[in-house]
């Protein structure tokens, strides 16, 4: 069996004594965690160390995998730099894993190297593993902009990579949980910060790896957790894998969730195929919303799919109700995948004969032209989600205080730059956060003084 352990450890700087200076005394739990881990690691003996950190290297799009031979850090950034962590990289697993992830069609590699230093991610459980075990050689992994199924394949193809190269290995999923755990915190507080770390601590005792790919994006980013996509790179190493689950400790009294917890796979069993599981909950979920879907989204639907596949743009249905072909109004056409904005192309005021060829336009604009993202691609429309507003005509105000941010979209212009938002967006819940991120995608600075409309919608979806 290559994989041998897996761990899930925090990171909080504080931990190392040096740097903590007394502080460390309030998460003793977690220290005893850290070195129990460490103690099981030394046990197993790997060859191999991976370390998935937050705070390597990061791209929206691409996997970075550490290159070269040998690395080092300290903690000079938390004013305790004589304390230097050093290792060896494994570099013929960092290219077999390279390559077995390209055939995979995973965005992997080692291009693009920003810090080769350690990174505190990094070099806080080896300072741990370091007491215990040394003969060891490490392989370090960032996260990715890319979806919760992306990660957790990733962690098969490390797997895989471990067993065509028949390497023991220990995995590491570094990671703090969520960091809005008190208002007197560094991060303040949010009611979603503890709900993610109970459902994320039961997850971790209970070794649902299954939960780990469903969280909701708008509840995590409120949670303003961290560690969440390594534990789903962790998850996908144990695919299909029986494990003893066990969650060491839980802390959080500086307002930032500690989490500990050790997984040993004990044997096979395919029901524990989470990644087919939720690929298989979500597809029923689609077709479910596909039967319910309005009038506006089966034309924006259909729309986008004909185009992506034949290239031609296609003539309006003619059994259209009438206010889509005789009325005009502008629309916004919005296009999620696995939860996150895929597309968003709009009108402020109609620019077309009717609402139906609106949608139309936009539809296609939505899925292939807008600058945030590449173009909607012909695999990809099964998981595609929409939604259709339909704008009033704007009307001036005189100021925020006009504005209701459930009710009401925002445009804010200054000059020739203009920047708009729809309402009652997920994760916007202030008016002064709405002008804000609408000026902020005008390109206005934020104490700019700028004209406001405001528009309402409806919404299909």
């Amino acid at each position: 069996m290559s994989v041998k352990g897996t761990f899930i450890l925090p990171h909080p700087p504080l931990i190392i004594p040096e740097i903590g200076k007394g502080q460390e005394a309030g998460i003793r739990d977690t220290i005893e965690s850290c070195h129990y881990c460490a103690l099981r690691i030394a046990a197993l003996r790997p060859q191999t160390i991976v370390v998935v950190s937050p705070h390597t290297t990061l791209y929206q799009d691409y996997f970075h995998i550490s290159p070269g031979k040998q690395a080092k850090g300290d903690f000079s950034g938390f004013r305790a730099g004589k304390v230097v962590i050093e290792a060896s990289y494994d570099t013929s697993f960092v290219e077999t894993l390279e390559k077995h992830s390209a055939q995979q069609g995973i965005s992997a590699g080692t291009m693009g190297e920003r810090q080769p230093l350690l990174d505190h991610g990094t070099m806080i459980p080896l300072y741990f593993i370091n007491q215990h075990y040394r003969d060891y050689k490490l392989v370090r992994i960032g996260l990715s902009g890319f979806d919760s199924t992306e990660h957790y394949r990733l962690g098969m193809c490390i797997t895989e990579t471990a067993d065509m190269l028949n390497r023991d290995i220990v995995l590491i999923a570094s990671g703090d949980l969520s960091h809005k755990l008190l208002a007197e915190g560094p991060y303040g507080y949010a009611e979603e910060g503890p709900a993610f770390d109970r459902q994320v601590t039961q997850a971790m005792e209970q070794g649902d790896f299954l939960k780990f790919l469903t969280f909701d994006e708008d509840f995590l980013e409120k949670a303003a957790e961290c560690g969440l996509k390594s534990f789903q790179i962790m998850a996908g190493t144990l695919d299909k894998k029986d494990v003893d689950s066990r969650l060491l400790s839980y802390e959080g009294p500086f307002g930032v969730g500690y989490g500990a917890a050790a997984f040993i796979p004990t044997g096979d069993n395919e029901e524990r195929a989470f990644l087919t599981r939720y690929l298989a909950a979500e597809s029923d979920r689609r077709k479910k919303l596909r039967a319910s879907e309005s009038i506006q989204v089966a034309l924006a639907r259909n729309t986008l799919e004909q185009y992506i596949r034949t290239g031609q743009v296609p003539s309006l249905p003619a059994d259209l109700p009438g206010e889509l072909l005789e009325q005009k109004a502008a629309t916004f056409v919005s296009i999620k995948k696995n939860g996150r904005l895929r597309g968003c192309i709009g009108t402020l005021m109609p620019v077309s004969d009717c609402i139906g060829e609106e949608i139309l336009n936009n539809a296609i604009s939505a899925g292939t032209t807008d600058p945030r993202f590449d173009p909607v691609q012909i695999d990809e429309l099964d998981e595609l989600e929409y939604s259709v507003d339909v704008l009033s005509l704007p009307e001036p105000i005189a100021d925020a205080s006009c504005l209701d941010v459930k009710k009401y979209g925002v445009i804010v212009s200054k000059g020739s730059k203009r920047g708009v938002l729809l309402p009652d967006l997920a994760g916007v819940d202030t008016v002064d956060e709405q002008i804000r991120i609408a000026c902020q995608k005008a390109g206005i600075r934020e104490k700019e003084s700028v004209k406001l409309e405001r528009f309402e919608v409806i919404r299909y979806q």
